[in-house]
């Protein structure tokens, strides 16, 4: 899902001097149907303005991962993390423009939340159900030109919004883990089988 080709960006490498940051990608039910949420950014913002995302930002000295996450979740879409079951961490990305290292936590609510949006950080909250992001029709190609340079950007098309760049990788990884686990794979996270809620009596 990197787009191609990716100026100073190199799989599987964090560059020396690189800010940490932490996100929280989170599983929850809304009715009997396993959803994702990602924020759109606000446009006041200035890196990544209007974007989609996931709920994140810098890890702050002698502060965990996991803890950055929630409290980025906390101050961005109001979420207690009462509840929460931390599954682990996902494959860290280095992102070049804005030079941060960013580590994707993954987590699981059993109950809907309740969210609000931070006004001067998230424009608006999207819940994505995790079938539409499954969905092979989900997964389009798209482009950018620079000057003469053609570069290959795929996305999500989720919720009537592009989903790309760093968050469509994190999805992505995401999507490879659960349709491994559908598949009787081991999965090199527990408990992914998981997501699969019945509508409450």
């Amino acid at each position: 899902m990197a787009p191609r080709p990716r100026v100073g960006w190199q799989a599987g490498v964090i560059p020396e001097g690189s800010r940490t940051a932490a996100a929280l990608l989170l599983l929850y039910p809304i009715g009997n149907r396993a959803h994702v949420c990602l924020t759109r950014r606000a446009g006041s913002l200035g890196t990544h303005a209007g974007q989609i995302s996931l709920p994140g930002g810098t890890v702050d000295d002698g502060e965990t991962i996991e803890r950055a996450a929630l409290r980025e979740a906390y101050e961005e879409i109001g979420l207690d993390g009462d509840g929460l079951r931390v599954l682990g961490r996902l494959t860290p990305l280095y992102i070049p423009v804005s030079n941060f290292a960013l580590y994707p936590v993954l987590g699981m609510l059993s109950e809907r939340p309740s969210l609000l949006a931070s006004a001067h950080e998230v424009a608006h909250i999207l819940e994505v159900a995790l079938d539409d992001l499954l969905s092979p029709h989900s997964l389009r190609p798209g482009w950018l030109w620079r000057g003469s340079e053609t570069i290959t950007v795929p996305f999500f098309a989720l919720c009537g919004e592009r989903v790309w760049g760093a968050t469509a990788m994190v999805l992505s990884e995401l999507v490879q883990l659960l349709r491994l686990d559908a598949s009787g794979t081991d999965s090199p996270e527990p408990g992914l089988s998981e997501p699969r809620w019945t509508p409450r009596p």
